[in-house]
């Protein structure tokens, strides 16, 4: 069986999951090409595991000042080039298309009546989740941007909808927790709004990865490159994890039995709902602006519990190779 898997490259998170699944599809015997759109292909790091991967511009949401700006979307989207990508993308020697909603695969696919099945956190939010009620079309609006024939929306709770647990890595090194020391992820926020606000807190350690070449220091401040070791290695050992509210990174932290302090992206549903949720599981506090007192009380909190998931991956996987006859219900009902 060989099938496309295409992956929507704008967030770490979506290459996540396909980092979990691309294992398990191998062990299943399922051969997997794959194609990531969303970023610059120079931006992509730590890909040995994709083999030769292909690469399209696609579609993605911009940002300005820490929120999602619909004017720089507008102007970013090379809405002729996706037209062109989706018409020359040909998917004759596959017998479906699993899309992590990504658009070019998922359009080509309906475009040539291929099977495309999406394997994604945003098909949950075809479901009512708590945060997305002022958002009446976002079903519409995930359908549009990735159509699929099957969707196998990803959560940290079923909310009596087909919808599975999270597909997170295994944590390979060992875990404790080092209340002194921060892990720091906010790549949409202004870096210097962000550093001003961490030097306030000298008593604690702050390990910051950032799009950066070299890393340097300032104060009780560590500022790293992008790296998927390092980041997991700062994972493990720390004892809490401020990022923005991002499905990947959120899913990891509260594996890792790691407290969250969470700022949503303005504009995003997704985030939005995200953050929501992870505080209505006492999982999270959410930061609406740099707030010196809540996060003095958010340093001051424990960690949380470990959050364990079942081979979630392996079971796609198989669930694939056996023709995805079972309905995405009954594989959910068996995970959960």
């Amino acid at each position: 069986m060989r099938i496309l898997y295409a992956v929507q490259g704008t967030g770490n998170g979506h290459i996540t999951r396909a980092r979990v699944m691309a294992p398990a599809l191998q062990q299943a015997g399922i051969q997997a090409d794959y194609l990531f759109s969303g970023r610059d292909p120079d931006a992509y790091f730590d890909m040995e595991c994709f083999g030769q991967y292909q690469t399209r511009t696609g579609l993605t949401l911009a940002t300005h000042g820490s929120k999602v700006s619909k004017w720089q979307t507008l102007r970013k989207s090379r809405v002729g080039e996706f037209y062109r990508d989706v018409r020359n993308l040909d998917l004759s020697a596959y017998e479906l298309v699993l899309t992590d909603f990504e658009p070019v695969a998922a359009w080509a696919a309906w475009r040539q009546k291929r099977r495309c099945i999406g394997l994604a956190h945003q098909y949950a939010l075809c479901f009512p989740l708590p945060g997305t009620e002022k958002a009446p079309l976002l079903k519409q609006a995930v359908s549009l941007f990735a159509p699929t024939d099957i969707r196998l929306g990803i959560h940290w709770q079923a909310f009596d909808a087909p919808i599975l647990p999270p597909l997170i890595l295994p944590q390979t090194y060992p875990l404790h927790h080092d209340a002194s020391t921060i892990l720091v992820y906010l790549p949409f926020e202004d870096g210097a709004e962000v550093r001003h606000w961490l030097l306030q807190f000298p008593e604690y350690q702050f390990r910051i990865y950032l799009k950066t070449e070299t890393p340097g220091c300032e104060g009780n401040l560590t500022f790293l490159p992008l790296s998927r070791e390092g980041f997991q290695q700062d994972l493990a050992r720390c004892g809490g994890v401020i990022c923005n509210a991002g499905f990947g990174l959120c899913s990891e932290a509260m594996q890792s039995g790691k407290k969250l302090l969470v700022k949503p992206l303005k504009g995003q549903v997704e985030q939005y709902s995200n953050a929501v949720i992870l505080e209505q599981m006492q999982r999270a506090s959410i930061l609406q602006d740099f707030d010196k007192t809540l996060m003095r009380t958010w340093l001051s909190r424990a960690g949380a519990d470990e959050m364990r998931l079942p081979d979630v991956a392996g079971r796609v996987a198989r669930w694939l190779k056996e023709g995805a006859v079972e309905s995405p219900q009954e594989l959910a009902n068996q995970l959960w």
